[in-house]
């Protein structure tokens, strides 16, 4: 015997309850994707802030070793201001003592370091480096920091901060080095900046 009580649902009330459903489940959807967003945003920046802090290191220990001597030109320090469109974008090449490497080469390197574009405006900190004595040694010139906002390379000569320094005009390092370069941290320009000494002055 079938109860007057029971009865099923109304389709009114059927396309209400998925209404309803899907109001929740594409809330659910829009916060999990959202937070998955955000983390791959924060891996992002933490990696680019990795790179940035072991490029600067990196610049560090080589400016602080860098080689000169007068009349030679293998050991010639050499900073040549340069933009991309009001963006700095200094290329600087020297000589410098490098960790003891494997094989036959010596711990002395000439390096490179150039900011190019990859023509979608974003702009590279490239960086070529080979053995001061083998002039075979063909090093590939590859990206350190693959995007940034800016290079800018200033050389102290004890009264003012010049952007250029070419010891083949001027026959002496600066006597500070100052390297800053930016990037886009959260939509924010940031600029970070290090103060190098050369350690090794020669005449």
């Amino acid at each position: 015997m079938r109860s007057a009580d029971c009865r099923g649902f109304t389709l009114l009330e059927l396309l209400i309850g998925v209404a309803i459903a899907s109001l929740i489940m594409t809330s659910v959807y829009t916060v999990f994707f959202t937070f998955k967003r955000t983390q791959a945003n924060a891996s992002s920046q933490m990696e680019k802030q990795r790179m940035l802090r072991s490029s600067l290191d990196l610049i560090r220990r080589e400016f602080s070793s860098i080689r000169f001597k007068k009349d030679d030109k293998q050991l010639r320090f050499l900073v040549e201001d340069r933009d991309f469109y009001g963006k700095p974008a200094s290329s600087f090449s020297f000589s410098t003592i490098a960790p003891p490497q494997a094989g036959s080469v010596s711990d002395q390197l000439l390096v490179w370091y150039s900011v190019t574009e990859d023509g979608k405006g974003v702009l590279l900190l490239n960086r070529k480096a080979r053995d001061l004595f083998n002039v075979s040694d063909s090093s590939v010139e590859y990206p350190l920091i693959e995007q940034h906002e800016g290079v800018l390379v200033e050389c102290f000569d004890g009264k003012d901060w010049r952007k250029s320094w070419d010891t083949a005009i001027t026959p002496s390092l600066p006597l500070i080095i100052r390297v800053t370069i930016s990037i886009r941290d959260s939509g924010r320009l940031v600029s970070h900046s290090i103060s190098i000494r050369p350690r090794i002055q020669e005449q």
